[in-house]
């Protein structure tokens, strides 16, 4: 018998003895997460026992070949479990019949994924390998879990966003928006719907930064830039949750790689696609206008580019994005442009505040460190190789930072706003991932050459402990780690809104059967407990319940206060809810009600774990404030 063969009869063993193990254990009335992470665990160290080879790969050493079996038993572990989950909970099937038909095929592609780790030797094609199954995985992980995380509070805002479609909202253009309404028509009103657009965005943005980084670099370099875009915190969250980020940064891609075109290949068409991607980056976030002013600077910086200025292309390109845009104008014609100004003189007139060390430690999370470390080795390389290129994507990458630095000064900055500018950083850092010519430049020497391949060689551990750090997060989102609690804070961690959205709509349909009356719910925040009680909410009722939110009481709720103004408001029957006890009374809230019922709690747990206690009571007979 030959040893394909029987390596192929020892993993259909350890599939059958994982079978066996977890429909054991769930007999004996242990959970079916539990039961999946003991079977597999156990079957896959016994099919490593037999398997002696394994640690004995020429040039590699055992423990590197255990440690990457042992980080890809992890892998499969979070993706079978997320698997698991959606068939039982969702579909319906036993949990019996579930492992039945999902473990023989998730051993034979991890038995397959452990055989080209083992077998491919040459560097080349092991990094090749490397990324096509990561952009696998990541994709999978995306798929799988985006429908079963409970919603962010803002992918919950901007869901409600969707049922009020309009052409413009306060704080954002309406992008997100029209991608939700699209993607709910399809699949419902499902967390998956809601996250579906930004899936698909993140697909485009991976394409176009390929596109990009393959023109100025080669196969090889383009190749890095997938891993990249798959890894790096800020393009994977953005390709999972549903903000404005995600597609802003698809077109920022897109803008980018056709600004290359134009600027660089000398493509005079390329410049209309780039106007039509600056135009849906507009309708998606206001960020992007970093870029034209990025595409001016080049133009005027570089003398082999000014001859653009006497040209119609790059003013056409601009009328494009103008006509896409417009709709996001008429609507902030039309209300006092009231979105322009949240943007930009809301934010101006904030108090001082120094903020560069967030600006700092912003760029080390989205790019982590060893991204960081490597971005200011490539941006002080001097290669000449594609010069011109390599000129347009640092000062796309650093024009947009140093706006930033500036602005954090004296005020706030938020984690994400330098996330899409990064985009032009994928190439550079892609190039010094698979650069093999000698050093270049101001930081070239024995000890930064050592740097440089020091921080080359740490990029697929990093890459690799990121997906294993996304896996584990997302299962913990959704199963839970045995002996590991939630935080109280469901505002950043997306557990217990679900619970939240149950409890108190029982307590608004007992209220209206004893009094006829439906009850408005107000969460007492800006947006967060409304817009996650309307979408839980919806889901349990023929439609979503109508929700609200502090402005009632002079607090701040966006677009809120345009979709249910106090006055719409008045003389109705109100459930406020809250975080804490003390925002449900005080100088806001009594005088603007006729009465108020007691203080009530709910206690949200999952899986018996306490996540934390919300509270609510009733207002009767609301009076809006006279100078509203």
């Amino acid at each position: 018998m030959n040893s394909e063969h029987t390596q192929r009869i020892i993993g259909a063993g350890s599939a059958g003895i994982d079978i066996v193990i977890v429909c054991l254990l769930i007999h004996g009335g242990k959970p079916l997460q539990f039961s999946q992470i003991a079977g597999l665990a156990t079957a896959t160290a016994l099919y490593w026992a037999t398997r002696p080879n394994l640690t004995a790969r020429p040039h590699f050493p055992g423990w590197e070949t255990a440690t990457q079996l042992a980080a890809l038993a992890l892998l499969f572990i979070f993706l079978r479990g997320a698997t698991l989950t959606l068939l039982t909970q969702h579909c319906g099937w036993t949990p019996q019949l579930a492992i039945l038909l999902t473990a023989p095929a998730g051993w034979a592609v991890m038995l397959w994924t452990a055989k080209a780790m083992l077998s491919i030797q040459e560097p080349a094609r092991r990094w090749r390998a490397f990324v096509i199954a990561m952009a696998v995985y990541s994709l999978a992980l995306r798929l799988l879990y985006a429908g079963l995380v409970e919603l962010m509070p803002e992918e919950a805002y901007y869901w409600n966003y969707a049922q009020h479609l309009d052409y413009g909202y306060l704080d954002h253009p309406p992008m997100v928006a029209w991608l939700i309404r699209a993607a709910t028509a399809i699949f419902g009103q499902t967390q998956f719907a809601v996250r579906a657009g930004s899936i698909l965005c993140g697909l485009f943005t991976t394409f176009f930064v390929y596109r990009l980084t393959r023109n100025v670099y080669g196969e090889a370099a383009a190749l890095a830039s997938v891993a990249l875009t798959q890894a790096l915190p800020f393009f994977f969250l953005s390709g999972l949750l549903m903000t404005p980020d995600a597609p802003m940064t698809a077109a920022w891609a897109a803008c980018l790689y056709f600004l290359e075109r134009a600027l660089i290949a000398n493509q005079a068409g390329a410049w209309w696609r780039a106007g039509v991607a600056l135009g849906l980056g507009l309708v998606s976030k206001y960020t992007i206008l970093l870029l034209p002013i990025v595409a001016a600077a080049y133009v005027v910086w570089n003398p082999g580019s000014r001859h653009w200025l006497r040209r119609s292309e790059p003013y056409l390109a601009t009328l494009c994005a103008l006509l896409v845009f417009a709709p996001v104008l008429i609507w902030n014609a039309q209300h006092e442009w009231a979105s322009f100004a949240f943007q930009t003189s809301r934010r101006l007139a904030e108090a001082p505040r120094f903020a560069l060390p967030n600006l700092i430690a912003s760029v080390i999370v989205l790019l982590t460190p060893i991204g960081a470390l490597a971005l200011v080795l490539a941006m002080n390389s001097k290669r000449a190789q594609q010069a011109a290129a390599r000129r347009l994507l640092r000062l796309a990458a650093l024009l947009p930072l140093g706006v930033f630095f500036v602005f954090s000064l004296r005020h706030q900055v938020k984690l994400d706003w330098t996330g899409a500018p990064w985009v032009a950083a994928l190439p550079l850092l892609s190039a010094e991932m698979v650069w093999a010519g000698p050093p270049s430049g101001p930081l070239s020497g024995t000890r930064f050459d050592a740097l440089r391949d020091g921080v080359r060689a740490a990029w697929r551990p990093t890459l690799a402990a990121l997906m294993l750090f996304y896996a584990a997060g997302l299962y913990y989102l959704v199963q839970g780690w045995p002996g590991v609690g939630y935080g109280k804070h469901i505002e950043i961690l997306p557990v217990g809104w679900r619970g939240l959205a149950a409890q108190i709509l029982d307590a608004a349909q007992e209220s209206r059967r004893q009094t006829g009356v439906e009850p408005v719910i107000v969460g007492m925040d800006r947006y967060a407990i409304a817009s996650e009680i309307a979408f839980y909410g919806g889901q349990r009722l023929p439609a979503p319940p109508l929700t609200s939110s502090a402005h009632l009481f002079l607090g701040i709720g966006l677009m809120y206060e345009r979709w249910t103004p106090p006055a719409s408001m008045a003389s109705r029957t109100l459930l406020l809810v809250a975080y804490d006890p003390n925002e449900l009374s005080g100088p806001y809230v009594e005088p603007r009600v006729a009465n108020l019922g007691p203080v009530q709690s709910v206690a949200l747990s999952r899986e018996g774990k306490p996540i934390r206690t919300m509270y609510y009571r009733f207002a009767y007979d609301y009076r809006p404030f006279a100078t509203q």
